[in-house]
């Protein structure tokens, strides 16, 4: 801000002086482009001294506000669907960390699970200028929207955690999805389950019998960690039977609920309890132990997101296992793919999602995760 602000005042000095020699002519008005600062006096100045002196001020003062007005890195507007869902107050607190850690000025808000509230933020935002957009939509269904929204604006945008189709982000070229692939997190769930003794077949009767708590199946990753977790089972050979399939919407209480219900329902046919986060899961693991049954020996539990909590079960063996879902590597691709679009790279339709792996935690392995 410093070097801004000698170049200005240089670049004023040299004009005025400039005008000095060819005569007392009126001087300009000031450009308000970028600052608030008002209209130069356009009287003519009655000497070259004191027209020189106050267009050096100006110039400071101009320097000043520019510079003030995005910060040492840009402002940077992030939105994420709700603030007390458990893995993204991990990513959210990471992302705001790379950021600050650079230099940018970011506003984070919550979109309160509500797609209105979001779209209404996304619009704030873009009102007051962001020089970039890192957005977890709230539903997954209203991409088209925020899409059309961001691309008229001209703002470059990063989706996270909810990815939308490529022929959806196709139609913006300053944009891109920093995520995991969501099928890959669910067949290592299933592959958890592949990995025991008996290969989830706990009865010997040559099926696996299992519940599906499944997170809002409206999401996409929702939906490929409930299909893929399933299939890793019956590639590999095993016959399956799903119970019970019931939307807990990633909340650790509506976990609990399910599984009790389920427990008392169908007792000691229910094998193997998919949860597609953590949180559902230890909501599981609750009504489980409730139901005097006991984990690694006459039932399983997965989850997905490697919560500290979970981590901590996992270690106890209280759960089968989970899936590292890597926030901060998350956030790091997000704000690197963000400065990309900053320094002006584009991306062609196929070429806009960059994916960062999940990892299965076991109880060999969990304590390189703590």
């Amino acid at each position: 801000m410093k070097l801004k602000k000698i170049i200005a005042v240089a670049m004023a000095s040299t004009m005025m002086l400039a005008m000095t020699a060819c005569g007392n002519t009126p001087a300009p008005a000031a450009d308000n482009t970028t600052t608030d600062t008002p209209a130069a006096d356009n009287t003519a100045a009655p000497a070259a001294d004191n027209t020189a002196a106050d267009a050096t001020a100006a110039a400071a003062q101009d320097a000043d506000a520019a510079a003030a007005t995005v910060g040492e890195g840009g402002n940077i507007g992030v939105c994420i669907y709700k603030f007390d869902d458990a893995f993204m107050t991990t990513y959210r607190n990471a992302l705001q960390e790379i950021l600050e850690g650079k230099g940018y000025t970011v506003t984070v808000m919550d979109g309160k699970n509500d797609q209105a509230e979001q779209n209404n933020q996304i619009n704030n935002f873009i009102a007051q200028g962001v020089d970039a957009l890192i957005i977890n939509p709230v539903m997954t269904s209203a991409a088209d929207q925020i899409i059309a929204t961001v691309k008229d604006a001209g703002v470059p945008t990063v989706l996270i955690n909810r990815e939308p189709t490529a022929e959806q982000m196709g139609v913006y070229d300053k944009l891109v999805y920093v995520g995991c692939d969501a099928r890959q997190s669910g067949t290592m769930q299933g592959e958890l389950i592949l990995d025991t003794a008996n290969k989830g077949d706990i009865n010997g009767d040559g099926k696996v019998s299992y519940i599906m708590i499944q997170g809002d199946p409206e999401n996409i990753d929702a939906q490929y960690r409930t299909e893929f977790s399933v299939k890793a089972l019956t590639d590999a050979g095993m016959e399956v039977e799903e119970l019970d399939l019931q939307r807990g919407d990633w909340d650790r209480n509506k976990g609990q609920e399910i599984a009790q219900n389920d427990l008392a329902k169908f007792g000691d046919e229910i094998e193997v309890v998919f949860c597609n986060n953590d949180d559902m899961a230890i909501g599981a693991l609750q009504a489980i132990q409730a139901a005097g049954r006991t984990v690694n020996e006459d039932i399983y539990l997965v989850g997905v997101d490697a919560l500290d909590a979970a981590l901590n079960e996992v270690a106890n063996g209280n759960m089968t296992g989970t899936v590292l879902n890597d926030a901060q590597g998350q956030a790091q691709g997000a704000v690197d793919a963000m400065e990309a679009l900053l320094g002006g790279k584009t991306y062609a339709e196929g070429e806009q999602s960059i994916y960062v792996d999940y990892v299965k935690v076991t109880p060999d392995n969990v304590s390189n995760f703590q």
